[in-house]
């Protein structure tokens, strides 16, 4: 009974989803009707048209890789070195209090002005991995040590009496009790840094990159295109996330597991 309710619950809620995109899409073709011009506003249809285009073209694969392979080496780099701050500040007051401008800084300064100021240091196929790397480090940090103070303490006193080393602390304590604050952080982490690796790319004319595709089909007045790539661009980015927490809740209940 609960699997049937449980199976009803789901398909109602795509029932529900489709619904609202299929309302939203309707709007957007009267929308496009409305104006009577492609260079304004793209109807769905022709987006669809270019869209089919561009995945029958086997440049459009080895630009998606390129700007893949760096927006997410910038989302790992700064996993791992915001999930590092993170343990070190949580055990050390003056880490947290050094780091908290730089962390302030980089969580308010707009994108934009991040990508100006890197384009004076880096090439312009490098700055997508760093702009990315330099958005995710702050929300990763700020989510993991918040969770990891907000820990049961007496869990990791008695880890500590029994001379657990820091690694199985980390495994058997503390993972448990930040997976969820992790992979929270992970699910709005992937996506800022497609949305950053892209502007940047965009802004720093990197060639054979998504950004560049997006600046020549807004140079030649290519709506159709423009919004194709968009649509690639939002697939991509929630490809990325799913498959990204999909692997870290595994990897991360495997590890309890074998708690």
């Amino acid at each position: 009974m609960i699997s049937t309710m449980s199976v009803k619950d789901k398909t109602l809620r795509a029932v529900k989803v489709g619904s609202s995109f299929a309302v939203a899409i309707a709007v957007w073709q009267i929308a496009a009707m409305a104006i009577g011009h492609t260079v304004l506003l793209a109807s769905p249809v022709e987006v669809l048209v270019r869209l089919l285009g561009l995945l029958f073209e086997k440049e459009t694969y080895s630009v998606l890789f390129y700007s893949l392979t760096r927006i997410l080496l910038g989302f790992f780099l700064g996993l791992v070195v915001g999930s590092a701050a993170a343990v070190v500040a949580s055990r050390f007051e003056i880490v947290k209090n050094l780091l908290f401008p730089y962390m302030i800084t980089v969580r308010s300064v707009p994108v934009a002005s991040f990508i100006v100021l890197a384009l004076v240091w880096l090439e312009a196929a490098e700055l997508s991995t760093f702009i990315s790397f330099l958005i995710v480090l702050p929300v990763i940090y700020n989510s993991l040590l918040g969770a990891l103070e907000a820990m049961d303490r007496v869990l990791d006193e008695m880890a500590m009496v029994f001379h657990l080393s820091l690694w199985h602390r980390m495994r058997y304590v503390w993972i448990p009790q930040i997976r969820a604050a992790l992979l929270a952080s992970c699910s709005t982490a992937v996506g800022l840094a497609w949305k950053s690796g892209v502007a940047a790319e965009l802004i720093g004319l990197a060639d054979g990159s998504i950004g560049d595709e997006l600046y020549s089909a807004k140079l030649y007045l290519d709506t159709p295109t423009l919004f194709a790539w968009t649509v690639l661009i939002v697939a991509a980015s929630l490809a990325s996330e799913k498959l990204i927490v999909w692997l870290l809740r595994l990897a991360l209940t495997k590890r309890r597991a074998h708690a």
